[in-house]
């Protein structure tokens, strides 16, 4: 009976997944800014307030963030077209000759003008674009009613955001009200150690993602890569997923440094600077950011990434990590529990 109705739970989550997945983010997020609205609260500030105060805050910080990615890589951009011709040029002479005749670039002129073409779209934040992604989000769903509800459940995440950070105290207290009363010591400690892992987790590999993607960005501008900023921002944010974001980040930089310098001291820079922030990260950064607390084994963390990955795709190996961390602490709980048991003692 309980298997039919935990297939039947996921089933149902599955078909509202378009609603659920806001709901999730925000849940998320909620996790993350409530030390920040705990710590306002805990110097008077009213709740209300402090959740205000919180997400205004963070809001001012995205756009200025944004802000700043956005005249850079404009500028990028802007850069990589002048050097377009000797790109073109040194592509042109890597592409077999099967390859041109397959693609339409039998000349470098039209390898040029189909570089060109590409820089351009990705410089104008056309319309066209936007008219695209809308046609593949309505094959997606089902009808245009399911279309709007999942941009409205969007839109609306900072209004979910808002009410669960407002009411997760009560949220909390509402859950502990449902454990027996001989079991609420166990599961209090339980819970404190989950939280111990997610909060070192998640907050942990967001600020992180951050400080690499500031490193790789000055390293890579340092050694005069086109689109660094680009390059970089984008492998500390993809480090959000473990491994994916420092192999982007190499099999990119590595390519546009052959194309820009045409010799092996440039790549193999970005492949040092690349090998020295991952130690920097793994012996320092990590460490003291996200501390040990997590504690899972390499092996184990790419297995979970792999399994997450082929279940769910991106979203599933973004939140593999994660989950497994905490399986690690249930596990570990069921171990201390079974070693104590009379049956493991070999008592009567």
């Amino acid at each position: 009976m309980a298997g039919a109705a935990l297939v039947l739970m996921l089933l149902a989550a599955y078909s509202l997944s378009s609603i659920l997945l806001p709901i999730l983010l925000a849940l998320i997020l909620a996790y993350v800014l409530n030390p920040l609205v705990g710590w306002l609260v805990r110097r008077k500030v009213p709740r209300v307030l402090a959740i205000v105060i919180v997400m205004a805050g963070i809001l001012a910080v995205c756009s200025a963030v944004v802000a700043f990615l956005a005249a850079s890589i404009q500028k990028e951009l802007a850069s990589v077209q002048l050097n377009l011709p000797e790109y073109a040029g040194r592509l042109y002479d890597l592409i077999p000759a099967q390859v041109k005749v397959y693609l339409d670039i039998e000349t470098q002129d039209k390898l040029y003008a189909q570089i060109n073409r590409l820089v351009e779209q990705l410089r104008g934040v056309s319309f066209d674009i936007a008219r695209e992604v809308l046609a593949v989000a309505r094959k997606a769903f089902a009808s245009t009613l399911s279309l709007i509800l999942s941009i409205v459940g969007y839109l609306i995440t900072p209004v979910y955001l808002f009410y669960f950070l407002a009411d997760l105290p009560l949220f909390k207290q509402w859950l502990l009200e449902l454990v027996p009363l001989r079991y609420r010591d166990r599961s209090l400690g339980l819970g404190r150690e989950i939280d111990e892992v997610l909060s070192s987790f998640i907050r942990g590999q967001l600020s992180v993602c951050a400080i690499l993607a500031v490193l790789y960005s000055i390293g890579l501008t340092l050694i005069g890569i086109d689109l660094a900023i680009v390059i970089g921002s984008l492998s500390g944010m993809l480090f959000i997923i473990p491994y994916v974001g420092t192999i982007f980040g190499i099999v990119v930089s590595l390519m546009m440094a052959f194309l820009k310098f045409h010799d092996l001291l440039h790549p193999l820079l970005c492949l040092g600077w690349f090998a020295i922030v991952q130690g920097v990260e793994g012996a320092v950064i990590t460490p003291a950011v996200v501390g040990n607390k997590v504690g899972l084994h390499p092996v184990v963390a790419i297995v979970a990434l792999f399994i997450g990955g082929q279940w769910f795709g991106i979203f599933g190996m973004l939140l593999a990590v994660p989950l497994t961390a905490v399986l690690k602490v249930l596990l570990g709980s069921l171990r201390s529990w079974y070693l104590g048991t009379s049956f493991y003692r070999g008592e009567a």
